[in-house]
């Protein structure tokens, strides 16, 4: 039966929920806007977030402000226009050269300082004692991937120094990649940048140095890969993981292979790759290493215990 006709129908009434309001994207300022400064406003601008941008050369800041962002025509201009400033220039120097004037004038009291410039711990520690001075908190990071990179979720973005900052800026922070805090030593996030760096260029040299020595017969290096990869992500993997907690605890047990099993294999790489004139100055260099573990007393030890050596005299 229809409602409408049914003189004992009452109205119902309906109850309209309204949507809680978004709330507001950060504003944010770059300073610096090289390869990885454009990218960094790009992914910014992309996540909807007010991007005032400058840069020593004007002209680099047209291609951000054709979509969108704000062109400042002095880094005062690029400070006043929010309270969460992103650094990425050439060095500490070229940092300093910009910011230092404001510093004198107050213009960074109040500021989050967000430092992705390259540099060694020791800066990091420095800049961060100079900005708290002149009232700005500070954050320190480390940019693990290349300009194309930037904006992806799966990208790891380091960074160390003021937790409050990290915690009122993570989302923003978010939009350039996947934001993990070390902790609140301000020079965390360089020391693992330098380290990481360095066993993506071990990895890297020795691919190619297996790769060398595989191609010699033929096969190409993407058939070579498809198998190094599998070996990497598997039982290399596997291995780092178990040796992690022996370099903690200091005990090295030679329960899977030992140092002097290592030395052995390690010839039969510089042979093969001697026999076909590939380069052996990698192997031979993780041979000698090997070797002063040995004569260290390690030779029936982990491959772990060579880091002793690595140490030295800490």
């Amino acid at each position: 039966m229809n409602a409408s006709s049914d003189t004992n129908t009452t109205t119902a009434t309906t109850s309209v929920t309204t949507p809680a309001a978004t709330p507001a994207a950060t504003p944010v300022t770059v300073i610096g806007l090289g390869l990885m400064g454009s990218a960094l406003a790009a992914a910014l601008l992309d996540a909807g977030h007010p991007t005032t941008v400058w840069n020593r050369s004007p002209e680099k800041t047209k291609p951000l402000a054709d979509r969108g962002a704000q062109v400042a025509a002095t880094p005062a201009d690029a400070l006043a226009a929010g309270d969460l400033v992103l650094a990425c220039v050439l060095d500490h120097d070229a940092l300093h050269a910009v910011l230092d004037p404001l510093a004198a004038t107050g213009g960074l009291a109040g500021k989050s300082l967000v430092n992705l410039t390259s540099g060694a711990p020791q800066q990091a520690e420095e800049m961060a004692r100079w900005a708290a001075t002149h009232g700005a908190d500070y954050l320190d990071g480390g940019i693990m991937t290349t300009p194309p990179g930037v904006g992806s979720p799966e990208m790891m973005f380091l960074y160390s120094g003021s937790e409050a900052v990290f915690a009122a800026h993570r989302d923003t922070l978010a939009a350039l990649g996947d934001p993990l805090h070390l902790g609140t030593e301000p020079g965390l996030a360089s020391l693992y940048d330098a380290a990481l760096l360095g066993l993506m260029w071990a990895a890297f040299t020795g691919w190619l140095h297996g790769t060398a020595l595989v191609t010699s017969r033929g096969t190409s290096a993407a058939e070579f890969t498809r198998v190094a990869l599998r070996w990497l992500n598997g039982a290399v993997s596997g291995f780092v993981s178990t040796y992690a907690p022996q370099v903690d605890a200091g005990r090295y047990p030679g329960d899977d292979a030992t140092v002097d099993v290592q030395i052995a294999a390690i010839g039969h790489l510089i042979h093969a790759a001697e026999a076909r004139g590939v380069d052996n100055a990698l192997p031979e260099l993780l041979k000698a290493t090997m070797e002063r573990a040995a004569a260290a007393g390690h030779g029936g030890d982990s491959y772990a215990s060579v880091i002793e050596v690595l140490r030295g005299d800490r």
